[in-house]
């Protein structure tokens, strides 16, 4: 089966296509210190509310076990913590050890390295999974997607947040401006390091060239999952959402 890819290889970072895990793993293993505030930075610190009402927004409970793949730090997590009530209920996975010992400190709940190409779990674990805004760094959607499909309980809820490139051309060139070249800029000058500004750098090229919404939802389809939607808040940023 030809995989869904999420983007085209990008020749500013890496050459061929089984150089990206690579290059994103070192990536952010190299940067993971300035994650969060990168994360707040780009946000204006509103990022913890904004995953936590798309959480609420996608049906997670309070008792509820919610796995989130490629959890980094913990963003996405420790914003579902605060709907589930209960650590022991959410776990996260990431292949970067550099992200998950930076995240460790901050959230007491289980945290695996691993990738979402193969969940090191058992069949139909989770009442929900997230991925947020970390799609894009993954070589195949629908082995992701199958995956997460295989641990999610009968009825369980997928959700999948994103930032998408918009289609009008002015207002492409003005947020690559933005995030493609003064968030980058300045991250660079506040924290004195120039991975981090590169890591922005890279986020923005993975938002421009990320296949349209339309691939995404059919890759959800393609791997078995049901009610397959998308929800847009301020125009940009994109939430699916899916049902085993």
């Amino acid at each position: 089966m030809t995989p869904v890819v999420p983007h085209p290889p990008l020749a500013d970072y890496y050459d061929a296509p089984e150089e990206r895990e690579h290059f994103v793993r070192d990536l952010f293993d190299d940067t993971a210190p300035w994650y969060d505030w990168s994360v707040a930075f780009l946000s204006f610190g509103s990022g913890g509310m904004y995953r936590r009402q798309a959480l609420e927004r996608a049906g997670l409970k309070k008792g509820e076990r919610l796995l989130d793949v490629a959890t980094g730090t913990g963003v996405v997590a420790r914003a579902a913590k605060t709907i589930t009530g209960d650590a022991n209920s959410i776990v996260g996975i990431d292949p970067s050890i550099g992200m998950l010992m930076a995240g460790r400190t901050k959230a007491r709940f289980s945290l695996v390295e691993g990738g979402g190409e193969h969940l090191p779990f058992r069949d139909e674990s989770f009442d929900m999974i997230s991925i947020g805004f970390a799609m894009r760094h993954f070589a195949d959607l629908d082995g992701v997607f199958r995956e997460c499909r295989r641990v999610l309980r009968p009825g369980g809820r997928m959700l999948i947040l994103e930032i998408t490139a918009p289609e009008s051309r002015a207002a492409r060139a003005f947020l690559g401006v933005y995030m493609g070249g003064i968030v980058p800029a300045l991250a660079t000058m506040i924290a004195r390091d120039r991975k981090v500004g590169r890591m922005l750098a890279y986020y923005w090229a993975t938002t421009r060239d990320c296949v349209r919404p339309s691939v995404i939802l059919d890759a959800l389809r393609g791997a078995g999952f049901s009610d397959a939607t998308r929800h847009v808040e301020l125009g940009m940023f994109s939430e699916y959402r899916a049902r085993r």
